[in-house]
């Protein structure tokens, strides 16, 4: 496989990812019954001041909800746009590649701690074509 399929493939995956968190995490209404209603009312009931802003847990617990799909999105259009990058300059995205792969690997031991195995698997294999794109932009270099 090519560094620009391997690109194009986690561009997509991380597309896909912000996507399904976006209506699974952001927009979905609770499905567990009266005691998940109840810690996302206590969540939100208790405001405190925070740096000259007043917020609760519940700001802070959704707030980084959306940060999450909106860096999945970007990462999702920075990997194709690599992608085209790599057709002609592979070797220098190579830093770049190692960083996001490295990323994508701490999440994916955050997700399996802390969230459920959809995500974790995601991300995992998020950080495997990311690994894939880093390796074969190194054989242009090799080769030349």
């Amino acid at each position: 496989m090519k560094t620009t399929l391997f690109l194009r493939i986690a561009s997509v995956l991380a597309i896909i990812h912000a996507i399904l968190h976006t209506i699974g995490g952001m927009l979905s209404k609770p499905n567990n019954g009266a005691p998940e209603i109840a810690i996302i009312e206590a969540m939100k009931s208790r405001s405190f001041n925070v740096m000259g802003s007043m917020r609760t847990y519940w700001d802070f617990f959704f707030g980084y909800g959306w940060l999450v799909a909106i860096t999945l999105l970007v990462q999702g259009i920075f990997f194709w746009q690599l992608g085209s990058i790599a057709k002609t300059n592979a070797v220098q995205i190579r830093p770049i590649l190692l960083l996001f792969c490295l990323n994508f690997i701490a999440t994916t031991v955050v997700a399996f701690k802390y969230f459920f195995n959809a995500p974790a698997v995601t991300e995992l294999l998020i950080a495997a074509f990311l690994a894939g794109a880093y390796f074969t932009a190194g054989t242009a270099a090799r080769t030349a």
